[in-house]
């Protein structure tokens, strides 16, 4: 019970911040985003929250009915707009496979560099 308080307590202050700031953030981003914090810095016992969080992760297929409902109901608005939303996939699809791969790549040279300066340095 504890965990599911902390969690929607977070959710619940996440919306609110959201509100107040305009609603340029979604509240369940700013939410998660404050818990996670709470959790790094050991105000929040990440023991407590846990248990809850394992029961919704298992219950995360059932979050999504509502969702696939709205699809099948709006089937003409995405027939409609097929194109657009097909080209824009492929286009952030590669477009963030393009980012993660270069912010991989210089990060692990950066790996490389900082164990080679170390293996000067004990030398």
């Amino acid at each position: 019970m504890t965990g599911l308080f902390y969690i929607l307590f977070f959710w619940l202050v996440g919306n609110a911040l959201s509100q107040v700031t305009g609603g340029y953030v979604s509240g369940n981003i700013i939410g998660m985003i404050l818990l996670f914090a709470s959790l790094c810095l050991r105000w929040v016992p990440a023991d407590r929250v846990r248990p809850a969080a394992r029961f919704l992760l298992g219950a995360m297929a059932l979050f999504f009915v509502p969702y696939g409902v709205g699809l099948m109901d709006s089937y003409r608005v995405i027939l409609e707009n097929f194109w657009a939303i097909l080209v824009s996939g492929i286009v952030s699809t590669i477009l963030v496979l393009l980012v993660a791969g270069k912010t991989f790549q210089s990060l692990n040279r950066r790996a490389r560099l900082r164990h080679i300066r170390q293996m000067r340095h004990d030398d």
